[in-house]
């Protein structure tokens, strides 16, 4: 099960990738936008412009989709299909991009 689990949240990510590659690469490179520990894209700055919250929207929409349906499939809570991409999102992190450590605080990777 774990296997098959991990399989989707690479498919996960890889789709997710290839949808928004170029705008949601810009926006990691320029620290706006990083990986939460929840699973979910986060704003790392308050003030980003509305076109970036309606990305990160966007994308967190099909991630909490795709998140229901890996919990589905694989008879667990939604909770934890997120946990185990969230881990699998830090470690695919490019260096000098941003993720959440365990205590929510941003740092660069």
């Amino acid at each position: 099960m774990k296997t098959l689990m991990k399989a989707c949240l690479l498919s996960l990510l890889l789709m997710m990738h290839g949808a928004f590659a170029a705008d949601l690469k810009t926006a990691k490179e320029q620290g706006w936008v990083g990986e939460q520990n929840n699973g979910y894209l986060g704003l790392v700055k308050s003030d980003a412009p509305a076109d970036l919250k309606a990305l990160v929207a966007d994308v967190n929409g099909q991630r909490k989709a795709q998140f229901t349906q890996i919990a589905t499939k694989n008879g667990i809570a939604e909770a934890e299909a997120a946990k185990v991409f969230a881990r699998e999102a830090a470690e695919r992190t490019l260096p000098g991009n941003y993720i959440q450590n365990p205590a929510g605080a941003w740092v660069k990777k």
